[in-house]
């Protein structure tokens, strides 16, 4: 089994619209890859609000429904993510985010990748492009 950071981005793929998002196919063989115990997802404890935020939006200008958006909650917290405490990464992340000018809530999931030894997965294609040749990122679209 290997152990895979997840992004935020990516989750939200399992649950907004797959006609409105461009990785959809992609993201769901990573949720069938955990079901199947070939995958191990760690998040940091920051991924749940920010997760939830995206449902906001989404909600917010009516591509989901309120409904939809709350089901999407319930049914996230079943999925079987391993979470890591944010406040231990904080440091890290604040260097990351300095250095590289990312903000500081991409720089923890990067952080807890360098910390796990594991790679993160990120829908985000430019944190991807940016990050990639100094941290174990990778892009969605080139898995």
């Amino acid at each position: 089994m290997i152990a895979c950071v997840l992004d935020a981005s990516v989750a939200a793929n399992w649950f907004l619209p797959p006609g409105q998002e461009p990785m959809a196919e992609e993201a769901l063989q990573i949720l069938q890859d955990l079901g199947g115990g070939k995958v191990r997802l760690l998040v940091p404890a920051l991924f749940w609000p920010e997760f939830g935020n995206i449902l906001w939006k989404a909600a917010r200008i009516g591509r989901i429904s309120r409904k939809t958006a709350e089901e999407s909650l319930d049914a996230i917290g079943m999925v079987g993510l391993t979470t890591a405490p944010s406040r231990p990464l904080l440091k890290n992340a604040f260097a990351i985010a300095l250095t590289f000018g990312r903000s500081v809530y991409d720089s923890v999931y990067v952080a807890l990748a360098v910390e796990s030894g594991a790679p993160l997965v990120t829908a985000d294609e430019r944190m991807a492009n940016v990050l990639a040749a100094m941290f174990p990122v990778r892009w969605l679209g080139s898995l």
